[in-house]
């Protein structure tokens, strides 16, 4: 049995459902508001700051902007995706709850590791009833905001045995990496392929984890 650390955005939740449209409105208000000049996003150039903790989401993206209309741009694109997620516009990728209750079967520890504020954790938490399935919940917000490859350090203590770190972006296979742990790349989510390059093994599927994960403990 294991300790599976699972990334949530782009590797559990098909986030781009909210984050897309909730992303365009605050960009839109923006340039309503003179900040930034009016111009259209692509998906690609949205879903490239998912798994990206917001406040380092928002120093990057438009960092001349001055600091509290950043924070009000951060809370508002918070605020529009919280609704729609309340509204029911938000939903898992196919085949997530099947593949987290077969972990769960097969008895494997569940952890929820994200790059997210609390709030966002325990509304996600509700709606999607994940306490069905992961054991603990953790986000950055909880560690004022320090890499996830840092919040491993500090949360392994609380775990025996045998870890392995799922999920689609960069900051998933670092957290691998840099602690020598086993990890599986999600390649249907947001991250480039070289992202993924240093994963012990890369899924296309959701459906394709838990077959990866047996055989990555053989």
């Amino acid at each position: 049995m294991a300790n599976i650390i699972f990334d949530y955005d782009g590797t559990i939740h098909n986030s781009m459902l909210t984050y897309a449209p909730a992303f365009r409105d605050t960009m839109r208000w923006l340039s309503d508001c003179g900040y930034i000049a009016h111009r259209e996003y692509s998906d690609q150039e949205i879903s490239f700051w998912l798994g990206f903790n917001s406040t380092d989401m928002w120093g990057q993206f438009h960092p001349e902007l001055d600091i509290s209309v950043r924070e009000e741009a951060r809370k508002r694109l918070g605020d529009n995706m919280a609704m729609r997620v309340e509204n029911g516009q938000g939903a898992l990728y196919s085949g997530a709850e099947e593949m987290l209750s077969a972990l769960k079967k097969a008895g494997h520890t569940l952890i929820f590791l994200s790059n997210c504020r609390i709030h966002y954790m325990e509304r996600h938490r509700r709606v999607f009833r994940l306490d069905r399935f992961f054991d603990r919940f953790f986000c950055c917000e909880e560690f004022d905001f320090i890499p996830k490859y840092e919040i491993f350090r500090r949360i392994a203590p609380g775990f025996d045995g045998t870890f392995i770190i799922i999920g689609d972006r960069f900051h998933d296979i670092e957290t691998a990496v840099q602690n020598d742990l086993l990890s599986i790349g999600c390649s249907y989510g947001y991250g480039k392929p070289d992202e993924l390059s240093a994963a012990s093994c890369v899924v296309r599927s959701i459906k394709d984890i838990p077959e990866a994960v047996d055989n990555l403990l053989k």
